[in-house]
């Protein structure tokens, strides 16, 4: 997805079970300071977490050119884009996407290299920086997931929205002076609904990445103290509670796992994704009667998103269920045949049946689908490679 205006990966979700909630939950909710297990993930040395001030921080050279390019008269429209040329801009920084890069504003900028969360809150900090009257968003997209190892992780999304200094309203989404920057022009075009998140907010989202990488790198301490801090900054944050459910389900702390969960889902009710860790961790302990009504509201909840056929397909081509695969990742394409990664999908579990005609057919469509450069050019080398492969 190679530096789309801005997607945030958030949530990390363990083998992703399924969704949602009518009343599954009626128990009482658990003390937040007795949901931590601090003695359990100590360490010999200090925790090296990035403070807010270090995150949003900016050098001489990153104000220097704040001051040069982005403190004038202009619109707030007019700097907007003066800002995304300079970051995006091959003369200037050239900035390029890389998904693991949970790095702090300076470092994205000197590095070119960032993910969704570092380069939204890059350009939220010079932004600031210059006056400019700038808000994190957060936008309700379907839920969307992407596979690391083990793992699914599911993927949120915020954007920025931009304001002219005179215009103090904060209703502006049509028709006022407003200017949205969203770095994925798949879902600006989709307009889903959005709302204007604190600051604070943000820091947890960037908090938790942070965890959840480490999760996935089985740094289990790291990933703790993260996640922690999370919930800490902001303890309604439903995501970093899950989190750390998963996290306690890992560590065999099974209990403070399944409390975890259900406090994530009390604090957002159709929290599909803890249901479902829920669901996976009732059914590891037995209790099937608990689990199944969750399993089967989270189906019913997710039949029609094409993602989530996409995510049972993925779990099937990991574990070489290629014909499973293969039925997933087509229904997902009946349901939005405009997404290269499903037809990327369908083309490599082709090629794991050796059934290398239909595989190139479907990483044709993949290529002609796909709107970043690096994307397109892996997929044209793969497609070129199975032309190789069916000459042979």
């Amino acid at each position: 997805m190679n530096y789309r205006f801005f997607i945030s990966l958030l949530f990390l979700s363990c083998l992703v079970a399924c969704q949602s909630n009518q009343n599954h939950q009626a128990q009482p909710a658990v003390a937040q300071h007795n949901l931590y297990l601090d003695q359990q993930f100590l360490s010999s040395s200090d925790i090296p977490i990035e403070t807010e001030q270090e995150i949003f921080a900016l050098d001489d050279e990153m104000r220097a050119m704040v001051q040069a390019k982005l403190v004038n008269s202009r619109s707030a429209q007019q700097k907007t884009i003066i800002l995304l040329e300079h970051l995006f801009n091959e003369e200037n920084i050239a900035l390029s996407y890389k998904g693991d890069a949970n790095v702090t504003a300076s470092q994205a900028y000197h590095s070119k290299v960032a993910n969704c969360m570092s380069l939204t809150i890059m350009a939220y900090a010079l932004a600031e920086e210059a006056g400019m009257n700038i808000s994190f968003q957060n936008v309700e997209v379907p839920e969307y997931w992407v596979r690391n190892g083990k793992y699914s992780l599911l993927t949120g999304h915020v954007n920025l929205l931009v304001k002219d200094s005179s215009d103090v309203s904060r209703r502006v989404l049509w028709g006022g002076k407003a200017t949205r920057i969203d770095f994925d022009p798949f879902i600006a075009k989709k307009n889903f609904p959005s709302k204007v998140i604190e600051k604070h907010t943000v820091l947890a989202m960037f908090y938790n990445n942070k965890g959840a990488e480490e999760l996935v790198n089985k740094n289990y301490t790291l990933a703790y103290h993260y996640l922690k801090k999370a919930t800490l900054t902001d303890n309604k944050f439903a995501s970093a509670w899950g989190n750390l459910g998963i996290l306690y389900k890992l560590t065999d702390h099974e209990t403070m796992a399944e409390s975890a969960y259900r406090h994530a889902i009390s604090l957002k009710g159709n929290n599909l994704t803890s249901l479902g860790n829920l669901a996976l961790l009732l059914n590891k302990q037995g209790r099937t009667s608990e689990a199944q009504p969750i399993q089967a509201y989270i189906h019913k909840s997710r039949i029609n998103n094409p993602y989530y056929h996409a995510l049972l397909a993925n779990e099937a081509y990991f574990i070489k269920s290629y014909q499973k695969a293969i039925k997933h990742y087509k229904k997902a394409i009946t349901l939005d045949d405009e997404q290269h990664e499903f037809y990327f999908g369908l083309a490599k579990t082709y090629y794991q049946q050796n059934r290398l005609s239909l595989a190139k057919r479907s990483m044709k469509k993949a290529v002609a689908l796909t709107r970043t450069t690096d994307t397109q050019r892996q997929y044209i080398a793969k497609l070129n490679f199975l032309k190789h492969q069916e000459t042979r």
